[in-house]
């Protein structure tokens, strides 16, 4: 009993921390708007794509079809595809009229050292200094993004007015599906969690991070930190890239995107849980001591003060502080995602699935079958 009391009043305790300490994480904040700068800049988007002939269309036109007042181009680097993705992409500039504005490149066969989608988006950047000289801003988006129409103008305007090196946008994640609804919230949550996006932007704090779904990021601070090439090998890109141009003295913005929409679907919980066991363990470093605390954590913070608060006994009322505590943090995600926020009291129940992704994510690393993209098996490194 005096165990079970000392877990809940630690619970109760770390959550009231996270709560008052950790960044407001918790809170979903309206990006914010900034003043047209005098001269807009020129954009590449640089699209990796590999097998995406069903959504890189959308893409492409959403991208095409912006109403950024600047010039605005676009390159796409097909990876081998085997389904008609080059084809798919310039059709699509074709209904718009758009031909001019998309340039389409086959990425060579993939190198020892790259992982695939760095190597693919790395080919993309290489076409666009060719075929674009006096770009200054690359976008590096995912062949799956339906981009908002005004939200590049808006995040130009942002990068220049804020003098940002890199902005980034956490893209809405498709919550169509029950799947989805289950566990998508819950899994950004718990990536502001431990990437506070207040801290992100601080230039005093270490905290870098970035969504690999939309980064926008001036060219000249690129080619400072050497390029797509300097992290090559990384399975975990975006923050990756983050800490590179943190590391490198440049400063972060990273949101979440209200319009701009993921066009992937997970169609059951056995996608969501490759979607995250494919990186976990990286996120952790490969370390079993990381991932042990991170399994001590997630048990004593998530799964055991609603049994405890269940069960009775002194322990219940500091096991029901800590849940409900838990409960408030996550309620403006719940909100965010237009989700009923009584659900937000299951959260341990996502946070058991979470858990279980990451021990196994662990497991596949181990057994020489972690971190894949589009079907490729990516050996670690390269995450420095």
């Amino acid at each position: 009993m005096s165990l079970a009391l000392s877990i809940s009043a630690v619970a109760a305790a770390a959550w009231a921390w996270l709560l008052l300490m950790r960044g407001r994480f918790w809170q979903v904040d309206s990006i914010p708007e900034a003043r047209a700068p005098d001269a807009w800049p020129e954009v590449v988007a640089a699209i990796p794509a590999r097998d995406e002939a069903e959504v890189i269309g959308r893409t492409v036109q959403s991208l095409l079809g912006q109403d950024y007042p600047g010039k605005l181009s676009v390159v796409v680097a097909d990876d081998h595809s085997s389904d008609g993705t080059a084809d798919a992409a310039r059709t699509a500039a074709a209904a718009l009229g758009a031909e001019q504005r998309l340039t389409v490149v086959t990425a060579p066969p993939l190198p020892p050292g790259w992982s695939g989608k760095m190597w693919a988006q790395s080919q993309a950047i290489a076409a666009a200094v060719e075929r674009h000289p006096a770009a200054e801003l690359w976008l590096l988006t995912d062949a799956d993004i339906g981009h908002a129409p005004g939200e590049l103008r808006r995040m130009v305007a942002r990068l220049v007015a804020d003098r940002l090196d890199m902005a980034s946008l956490m893209v809405r994640l498709s919550t169509q599906g029950f799947a989805e609804k289950a566990v998508v919230p819950a899994f950004v949550f718990f990536f502001r969690l431990l990437y506070p996006f207040r801290w992100v932007a601080e230039a005093r704090r270490e905290t870098a991070a970035a969504a690999g779904g939309y980064v926008l990021i001036r060219r000249r601070f690129l080619d400072r930190i050497g390029g797509l090439a300097s992290i090559r090998g990384a399975l975990i890109d975006d923050c990756t890239l983050a800490a590179r141009v943190k590391g490198h003295g440049g400063r972060l913005a990273l949101d979440l995107a209200g319009d701009t929409v993921s066009l992937r679907r997970y169609t059951g919980f056995g996608e969501l849980w490759m979607m995250i066991a494919r990186s976990a363990y990286t996120q952790l470093r490969y370390s079993p001591v990381l991932l042990a605390g991170t399994i001590a954590a997630m048990i004593v913070g998530f799964l055991l003060p609603p049994l405890f608060s269940l069960t009775g006994g002194a322990a219940r009322f500091p096991a029901l502080l800590a849940w409900v505590e838990m409960s408030l943090a996550f309620a403006p995600m719940l909100r965010f995602y237009r989700l009923p926020v009584v659900a937000a009291p299951l959260l341990p129940l996502v946070a058991a699935f979470y858990l279980g992704a990451t021990i196994d994510s662990a497991r596949r690393h181990w057994s020489g079958r972690g971190g894949e993209w589009k079907g490729r098996v990516q050996a670690p490194g390269g995450e420095g």
